[in-house]
């Protein structure tokens, strides 16, 4: 599994250093205002995927931050109602007809 994933991640390494090389050309992006950055094809590729990546992190946030506080709230319930031993509140129920040794109760 080891050697799987260096393999995997020199197969991506290789991919992106081609896709690099093949794109040296100047592209230009024209802002607001007039204003405009000349750069190389690759870097404008990879500003657009930084700034795509750190958009949808910023997105993200809102809703890591209120799942952590509804675990947090929760874990800090759970002690509070385990106090009671658990043999007194475990219902009885009946054994089951299924035997050992059948897979799936078959």
């Amino acid at each position: 599994m080891k050697y799987f994933l260096w393999l995997l991640k020199a197969a991506i390494f290789f991919t992106l250093f081609a896709f690099a090389l093949n794109n040296q050309q100047d592209a230009t992006v024209h802002f607001f205002f007039g204003t405009s950055w000349t750069a190389p094809l690759v870097l404008v590729v990879l500003a657009a995927f930084a700034l795509g990546l750190i958009v949808g992190v910023l997105g993200m946030v809102p809703r890591w931050l209120k799942h952590r506080n509804a675990a947090r709230s929760t874990q800090a319930a759970v002690p509070a109602t385990t106090e009671a031993p658990a043999a007194a509140t475990a219902p009885k129920t009946a054994p089951s007809p299924i035997l050992p040794g059948d897979v799936h109760g078959i």
